[in-house]
Order: C-alpha cells, then structure tokens, then sequence
C-alpha cells in the first residue's frame, strides 16, 4: 500500500513536470515564430513595395546590426535559386519544395545547426528564408529532461525508502497489536494493547480494542460468575427435592403427596428462574432494538406509578413523581416499564414502613434520566459496587433471585445508558440514564 502511494506521487509528479515542460517548451517555441512571422511580413511588404534590392539591403544591415546575430537565420533567393544575399549557402534539401515553417538542419557560420525557418515565395518567384537556430532552445530541452529524469529516479528511489520506512513503522506499531492478539487467543484475556502518548488513528484503534477486550471479559467473568451460581441454585432445591423424594419412598401416601407438592413447588419457583435468566439473556443480546421506537418516559412513569400506588398506601410509603423535563428516548417501552417498575418496587420493598420514594425524570448532556430516591435504609458503600451483578442479594432472607437489578442494568445499557448507584444519607438513589438515540 506504502509503495503504491509512493508511486502515485511519483507518477504524479513527473505528469506535473511533463505539464510543466510542455508549456515552457511552447512558450520558448511560440516566441521564436512570433518573432520569425514578424520579421517575414515586414520584409514581404519591403518587397512589394520597393523591390529586391531594398530586400536585399534589409537582409543585410540586420546581419551586420548584432541584434540576435548568433540565432538568426536569413537567406534571399532569385527565381533561378541562385543565392542574393544571407548567412546560410542555400535552402536546406529537405526544405527546397516546401513552404511556411519547417525545422531542419542548416549549414550557418561553418557550423551544423537546427534551425526554425519560415519559407515564403515572392511575388517574383524568389524565395525568402526567416528563421532562427534553436539550437541554444533544444539545449534547454534536452538539460530539462535530464533534470527531470534524474528528478523522477531520485522521486522513486525516495519513495522506495519511503515506503519500506513507512512498512517498518507499520510493522512494529502492528506488532504490538499482533502480540496481544495471540495472548487473548491462548486464552488470556487480561491482556491490554499499550496506549502511546500520540493521538493517531493506531492510538484509537487500540483503545477501541481495549475497549472490546473489557467488554469482553466482563462478558466472560459474567458468564462464569452465572454459571456458577445456577450449578448452585440448582444444586440447593434439586438436593430438596432428591431428599424429601427419598425420604416419602419409606412413609404413608400423605408424606408422598406431600412431597410431590414440594418438588412440584420447588420446580416452579426454578421455572420462574430461567424465564428470568432467558429475558435477561434476550436484553443483553440486544434482540430487542428492533421494537424500539420515540417514547415519552413521562408517560412511561406515570403508568408504573399508578400500578404502584396501591402497594405504596399499603405500606403508608409516601411515593412521588417530579417531572423536571419533557424527557424522549429511543426504546422498547415494555422494557423500560419493567425496568422502572423494578427500582420503584425495590425502593418500596427495602425503604420500609412510613417512607418517602420519589421517582424524577429529567435530561442532562448525556440524554434522558429517571432518578429513584428513597430514604431508608440504604446500602453499605462496600456493597454499591456489587449491586447488579448476576444473583448478588444484599439480604438473602428476602425472597428473590438477584436478578431484578441485572435486568434493569442490561436494559438500559441496550438503552445505551447505564445504571449508577449512590448514597441518599439516608437511603438510596438510583440514576438510570438512556441516550437520546441509542444504537
């Protein structure tokens, strides 16, 4: 790719040069025949005006005047081709039956040269030659293209060094880049591309690979962090089940009803579970952006909090709404009403009796917010890292999975937002923030 570049200003360069050299060529070119033409027509009209001699006299006072005396080119000939008067023997051989501008080589002073020559015939039958030795002209040309070749092989010599410097320095940021690559490969995933202080397309490259690498091994520790806690979960209520099952084998048939109403108890309650786990499953794959659409998260608020009114009474919760703004976001408006109804029904849950929970909607310079605050109890700083996280209960005496939380999380990073936590002093806030559009 370097040396393809690297030709393409070669190539480049020597089309400006040929550009260049054409019209300096041409100029130089277009000068001499002015000056040529000039002097032919002047000396046309000196002839049908005053004759051959004047012609003649002409001719020779502008050999003898010095001015352009080592280029010009004169030569008057009589109708029989006998030579009158001019610096050159005769019309050239290659010349003698032609007329207007011919370039041909020319015997002047002694010497062999190129000259430019305009031949006309005269009224009479003579015939007047105008020309100029373009010798001096054709020395330029030809230093010109040696300038320009040599030009062009140091170009591409330049860009052949060019190129193997610039496929060095690709190598060794690429390298780096390559040796993380088959770390991660091997199975270590801790591995990180170092960041360098310049600020090029490498730099964010790696800090997008970086990025990737973080999500994916929070993926991966999640995976495992899941997979561990449902061998767990499943190996507490199936061990239930395989006990009690056993243990009605040696008792009445009340005992043995008994028991299939507790294994059929426990295995609805694991049901409930993977459907848990399955629509957590479904959020996090991000399947569900194809429903998406404007929504007004007021409305959306409005409705979870009309649900929970009733239970709010109930438990002589004092639950409010502020609406700051007209907050819009781009969603699945199920998801985020499960996600809402998921903070208010926690904040209800562990705020206790006579609490006050207020749910705020409003939008900042990262989009669309629904901020859940309650002062109860709160949770230990110790532990706010935590919340979230797959099957993480704070209180294990509460019934629940621990999964309340993760879904809200994963529904709104699908949301591109993201779910904080912080201290009320007393109590909890919750911000769940969604981008204006996400993608």
């Amino acid at each position: 790719m370097a040396f393809n570049y690297s030709a393409l200003l070669v190539l480049s360069m020597l089309v400006l040069l040929a550009v260049f050299y054409t019209q300096t060529v041409n100029v130089l070119k277009n000068q001499i025949d002015r000056h040529i033409a000039s002097n032919s027509q002047r000396l046309l009209n000196d002839f049908i005006e005053n004759g051959e001699a004047s012609v003649a006299q002409q001719i020779k006072d502008i050999l003898r005047d010095g001015v352009y005396s080592d280029t010009e080119i004169y030569l008057l000939v009589n109708p029989y081709g006998e030579k009158v008067i001019g610096n050159i023997p005769s019309i050239p051989h290659k010349a003698k039956n032609k007329e207007g501008m011919v370039e041909t080589r020319v015997m002047r002073s002694g010497r062999e040269a190129i000259g430019r020559m305009y031949i006309q015939q005269l009224p009479d039958g003579s015939k007047l030659v105008v020309g100029s030795d373009i010798n001096h002209q054709l020395e330029i040309e030809r230093l010109f293209d040696r300038a320009s070749l040599i030009a062009g092989l140091i170009g591409l010599l330049m860009s052949i060094a060019g190129a193997l410097l610039f496929r060095r320095e690709l190598g060794q940021r690429l390298s780096g880049i390559h040796q993380i690559v088959t770390h991660i490969e091997a199975g270590d995933l801790s591995q990180r591309i170092p960041l360098l202080q310049q600020e090029d397309e490498f730099s964010r490259l790696s800090r997008d690979i970086n990025s990737m690498l973080d999500q994916q091994q929070r993926l991966m520790d999640g995976v495992r962090h899941i997979s561990n806690t449902i061998a767990h979960n499943l190996r507490t209520p199936m061990t239930r089940i395989l006990l009690r099952l056993r243990k009605s084998e040696h008792e009445g048939t009340q005992a043995r009803d008994e028991a299939l109403q507790f294994a059929l108890h426990e295995m609805e309650d694991l049901s409930v579970m993977f459907n848990k786990l399955l629509n957590l499953a479904e959020v996090e794959s991000g399947t569900r952006r194809q429903t998406f659409s404007s929504i007004s998260l007021n409305d959306v608020v409005a409705d979870v909090l009309e649900l929970y009114e009733p239970v709010a009474e109930e438990k002589s919760v004092q639950l409010t709404a502020v609406f700051e703004a007209e907050p819009v976001t781009n969603g699945d408006r199920e998801l985020l009403a499960s996600a809402i109804a998921n903070l208010v029904d926690n904040a209800l849950k562990y705020a206790g009796e006579n609490a006050a929970v207020e749910v705020r909607t409003t939008t900042d310079t990262h989009g669309a917010a629904i901020i859940v605050r309650d002062n109860g109890s709160g949770i230990p700083a110790a532990e706010l890292s935590r919340i979230g996280t797959h099957f993480y209960r704070l209180d294990r005496s509460r019934p629940g999975y621990g999964l309340g939380l993760a879904s809200v999380l994963a529904i709104a990073r699908l949301h591109g937002g993201n779910l904080e936590f912080s201290d009320a002093k007393p109590g909890l806030i919750v911000r769940m923030t969604l981008a204006p559009n996400p993608v």
